[in-house]
């Protein structure tokens, strides 16, 4: 496992179900939490399916955030297949907000109190493995919510919460 990638823990939350993800990349987070999505509808995908490529922008970190695993959900219902081995990378304003004291590297745009990044327009350019459903058992996550969503940058990386309703 290389130390880009990220990590998820799926989180009991009443009816729904939240994925917990960190990274040291806010692209591995996104990917993460994409991960955790996929875990949350089936325990085990089998290694068939083709790669597809998502692009989403959006007006802050976690409304693309929302709107990448918004357009993963349609993929999963237009196209019948689950979104498993996600990989993303996410620009704030066109740079990666991933420099090494966590600043927007291209004029370290980052609020002092809270680590946010300051940006216009950021984009998520992202990948996955469309499994066939009809290959899974698949349960059923109805939405991505902005209930309790959280992309914080943290010492280590990134951090980031959402729950899904199910």
């Amino acid at each position: 496992m290389s130390d880009q990638t990220g990590r998820f823990r799926l989180r009991e939350h009443t009816a729904d179900v939240a994925v917990e993800a960190s990274a040291p990349t806010l692209g591995a987070t996104f990917a993460a939490v994409a991960d955790g999505l996929a875990a949350a509808m089936c325990d085990d995908a089998p290694a068939d399916g083709e790669r597809f490529a998502v692009t989403v922008t959006a007006e802050s970190a976690e409304a693309a955030l929302f709107d990448y695993l918004d357009t993963l959900i349609y993929e999963r219902d237009v196209r019948s297949v689950l979104p498993v081995d996600n990989e993303a990378t996410v620009s704030a304003d066109g740079v990666t907000p991933d420099g090494a004291t966590g600043s927007h590297p291209d004029d370290g745009r980052v609020d002092a109190g809270d680590g946010r990044v300051d940006a216009d327009e950021w984009t998520v350019d992202a990948s996955a493995r469309g499994v066939p459903l009809a290959a899974v058992t698949a349960r059923e996550v109805k939405a991505v919510t902005y209930s309790e969503m959280r992309v914080e940058r943290a010492a280590d990386g990134w951090r980031a919460y959402v729950v899904f309703d199910v």
